[in-house]
C-alpha cells in the first residue's frame, strides 16, 4: 500500500484493511510504503503498526513517485501472492478477495481490478472518466493490451511474475502499471480483469492530478512504447 501525506485517514485505514484481511483466514502481512510524507503519516503508520504485527512501514526518504513505492514494496514482501491496493481505501479492501478468486477461477497469473468493465460501480468524477477513457484509448493504439483498465488501484500478482518482470522496469511513478502489464503480456502471462466498486473521497473531481502528472505519465508512456517497440530493451 503506497502512501503520500495521508496522515488523517491512514491510521483507520490500516485498521479497516487489517480486519478485513484477518477474515480471509490466510498468513498477510500488510507492507504501508511511506513515499517521503511531509505530514504526520510516518507516526499514524507507526501507530497502527504497533497495534498489529503485520502492518510494517517502509520508509522512501523524499517522494519519488508510485511506481517506485511499489516496487520497493515489493522487494520487502514475503508472500507467493503480491497485491496492490491503493491506501485511500477508494477501493474497499474485501475487494482483494475477487481479485484471488479469479485468479484462480481463470487459472489466471495476475488479476486487476477494472474501472470500464460493465459490472463495476463508480462513484467518481465525470472529469476523471474522461481522462481514465482517453487515456485507455492511447495505451490501445500503442500497446494492443487485452485489457480495458490498466490505472486502476487494485492488483495481485503471483510472486513469479514479478519476479521476472520488475528487474527491467524503470518508471518510478503513474505508467509503472502500463510498464507492467504490458511485458506480462508479452511473456505470456494471463489476466483477469475484475468488476471493482470506487467510491471517489477527494475534495475535488480530480484529486492529486495536476498539469504536471499528465504530462508526465503521457513522457513516460511513450518512453515504454519506444523502449520495447524500437529499442527492444525488454528483450536483451
Amino acid at each position: 500500500m503506497p502512501t503520500y501525506n495521508e496522515g488523517d485517514r491512514i491510521f483507520d485505514n490500516l485498521i479497516k484493511a487489517w480486519h478485513t484481511f484477518k477474515k480471509f483466514r490466510f498468513p498477510f502481512e500488510i507492507l504501508v510504503i511511506d513515499d517521503g510524507s511531509i505530514d504526520n503519516s510516518i507516526d499514524e503508520i507507526k501507530r497502527a503498526s504497533s497495534l498489529h504485527c503485520e502492518i510494517k512501514i517502509i520508509e522512501n526518504k523524499i517522494n519519488m513517485g508510485k511506481g517506485f513505492a511499489l516496487k520497493n514494496g515489493f522487494l520487502n514482501a514475503s508472500g507467493d501472492i503480491i497485491v496492490f491496493l491503493d491506501s485511500d481505501l477508494e477501493i474497499a479492501p474485501f475487494q482483494v478477495g475477487n481479485l484471488l478468486k479469479a485468479m484462480r477461477d481463470n487459472a489466471s497469473e495476475i488479476a486487476i481490478g477494472s474501472k470500464r468493465h460493465k459490472e463495476s460501480n463508480l462513484v467518481y468524477p465525470f472529469s476523471r472518466k474522461i481522462l481514465s477513457t482517453g487515456y485507455y484509448f492511447i495505451i490501445k493504439l500503442l500497446f494492443s493490451l487485452p485489457v480495458k483498465d490498466t490505472q486502476s488501484g487494485i492488483k495481485a500478482f503471483r510472486r513469479d511474475v514479478l519476479d521476472e518482470i520488475f528487474p527491467k522496469i524503470l518508471c518510478k511513478k503513474y505508467a509503472f502499471d502500463v510498464e507492467i502489464l504490458a511485458n506480462a503480456v508479452r511473456k505470456g502471462y494471463k489476466i483477469a480483469e475484475v468488476p471493482i466498486t470506487i467510491v471517489y473521497s477527494r475534495n475535488n473531481n480530480i484529486g492529486r492530478i495536476r498539469i504536471k502528472d499528465i504530462i508526465d505519465i503521457w513522457i513516460d508512456t511513450l518512453a515504454i512504447w519506444y523502449r520495447m517497440k524500437l529499442a527492444k530493451y525488454y528483450d536483451k
